[in-house]
């Protein structure tokens, strides 16, 4: 369940910097670009803290909380790219 939540927020993210890129696209071309890498470099810090809490707090093994952690990160982070690439 957890899993499912990070996914949402991270969504939920991606949509509200994906819409800040286009708003400031009209005044600063290059903010399509610069949202995405905000975007990305801010995600795998909030995976990274969810990793972090995983493996400290809860007593997971790194073995099991890194494929969570390329889920968390990857997917977001692959639709934030492919959303560049094809309409920005």
């Amino acid at each position: 369940m957890r899993t499912l939540v990070f996914l949402l927020v991270g969504f939920l993210l991606l949509a509200a910097s994906m819409t800040l890129g286009r708003l400031f696209a009209s005044n600063y071309p290059g903010a399509p670009l610069a949202a995405t890498i905000i975007f990305v470099t801010l995600w795998l810090a909030i995976s990274g803290g969810n990793l972090w809490v995983g493996v400290a707090k809860a007593g997971y093994s790194l073995n099991e909380e890194f494929p969570i952690l390329l889920l968390i990160f990857g997917v977001p982070a692959a639709v934030a790219i492919f959303l560049k690439w094809r309409f920005f």
